[in-house]
């Protein structure tokens, strides 16, 4: 037991993993990918983007709508306030983007 606390066998924890570096394999952690309606483009390249998500509740069972309203980087400036859009996790563009738009799924009417 002392020889384990002392780190006899944690000795090369801090070795790099073979082939952790440099290696071109599909990523294990797929970014998230949302679908939903835009409700605002006011700013410049941004849109909010509210995701509605179904859940069941927990205790009564019956079917709630949960909506989130979402950030999302619009570099081209085509999402117009209604358009469904599919938007993708990516890392934090400012204080609360964190996601983009990847395509115009249906244009609003």
């Amino acid at each position: 037991m002392a020889d384990m606390v002392a780190g006899g066998d944690n000795a090369d924890a801090g070795a790099a993993r073979p082939g952790a570096q440099g290696v071109d394999e599909t990523r294990p952690n797929r970014r998230k990918v949302r679908e939903g309606t835009v409700v605002s483009d006011k700013m410049q390249a941004t849109v909010v983007v509210a995701v509605v998500e179904r859940v069941r509740h927990p205790r009564y069972g019956k079917t709630v709508q949960r909506t989130k309203r979402l950030y999302a980087q619009d570099a081209k400036e085509g999402a117009k306030v209604g358009d469904r859009v599919r938007i993708v996790e990516t890392r934090p563009l400012s204080k609360l983007k964190r996601w983009r738009v990847t395509e115009i799924v249906e244009r609003a009417r």
